[in-house]
């Protein structure tokens, strides 16, 4: 199995690299710098390859997709991972809009620029996977105020989730949300879980088989409440 991670040479994006390579597949690891990406590449040791990815970028993006290609061959599953502004200074009331639409470009637009440009390859693939990163936070059932910019654009991102896996279900691709729980990452915080347990649910998501499901938001192999 061939895999792509972004957002990869640290906290939740580095530990499902680093299990999606201990189980022996080969993950591309995609950071926003070149220099970042090979340095985790070679501390994550056997087929993981370096892949320089800003994914707000579409000509990285596109340059991804023919480097993936011509490396790997192809892409059997697609982790957008990469987020930014977990912006708890903030509520909805008084938010910075500007602050919202960066985090969309990463955090919506990202995820769905990847998809968009990867599906070429995932459709060749016997078992295409699409796991979307995400967060208990966007929860619509449980959701209070705060974080109006990381809430905003997770729910968002739940909705694509929902969208792209209807629409690719045809094609056998599996398209699912995880959220890995409040982890002791950058952006998590101290006082989390193991990043470890966090990222154990997206390899599930990842790995999952080809009767598997398919449109919707896990938390530990289990359900959660959209």
């Amino acid at each position: 199995m061939i895999a792509l991670v972004t957002g990869a040479n640290r906290g939740i994006g580095r530990e499902v690299a680093r299990q999606l390579t201990g189980l022996g597949h080969t993950v591309a690891v995609a950071a926003r710098s070149r220099d970042a990406a090979e340095r985790t590449a070679a501390e994550l040791g056997g087929p993981a390859v370096p892949v320089r990815l800003d994914v707000t970028s579409g000509e990285d993006v596109a340059a991804a997709v023919a480097e993936v290609e011509k490396r790997l061959g192809g892409l059997d599953v697609l982790v957008n991972n990469a987020a930014i502004h977990y912006d708890t200074w903030q509520n909805a009331a008084t938010a910075d809009l500007d602050v919202v639409r960066e985090a969309a470009e990463t955090n919506l637009y990202g995820p769905w620029r990847m998809a968009q440009a990867f599906l070429p390859l995932l459709r060749r693939s016997p078992s295409g996977r699409i796991v979307n990163v995400s967060s208990g936070i966007a929860s619509l059932a449980d959701m209070t105020g705060g974080a109006p910019a990381y809430t905003t654009t997770k729910v968002a991102l739940n909705a694509l989730t929902r969208m792209l896996a209807d629409e690719l279900r045809p094609d056998g691709i599996l398209v699912n949300a995880v959220c890995p729980g409040w982890v002791a990452t950058d952006m998590g915080g101290p006082g989390g879980r193991p990043v470890a347990d966090g990222a154990a649910g997206i390899v599930w998501a990842a790995t999952l088989p080809d009767d598997g499901p398919t449109g919707g938001f896990f938390r530990d192999r289990r359900p959660v409440a959209w």
